[in-house]
């Protein structure tokens, strides 16, 4: 049996396993794989219609949880290239930064790269 034999059979018994779950369990699989493997994610912070911040390169975010009681805390996490002239490439300068947006007064768009 060649390596492409063994990569096609188990690439059919993951559809196979996949296809079995429910359309949560897939999500959240799909998650995991990203977790691993990183989503390009851009985020947009917006005051009212306006975009003032743009972190481009990101992993993914993370839901903050207390050290203490392990309840999630309301914010969210994250380390991205900040865009400080909005043109949505990492240029010369731009560093890469640990942000932190609220859930109660920031209004944000997190999605993945399409370049």
């Amino acid at each position: 049996m060649t390596w492409s034999h063994v990569g096609g059979a188990a690439l059919v018994a993951c559809a196979l396993l996949l296809g079995g779950c429910t359309q949560e369990k897939q999500n959240a699989i799909k998650r995991s794989i990203q977790n691993w493997t990183g989503t390009n994610g851009i985020l947009e912070v917006y005051a009212g219609d306006k975009l003032v911040r743009r972190f481009i390169k990101i992993d993914k975010l993370s839901t903050a949880y207390g050290t203490e009681d392990g309840q999630p805390r309301p914010y969210r996490y994250g380390y991205g290239v900040l865009d400080e002239n909005l043109n949505s490439v990492a240029d010369d300068g731009e560093k890469r930064v640990y942000f932190e947006i609220s859930d109660y007064s920031t209004s944000y768009v997190f999605f993945e790269s399409p370049r």
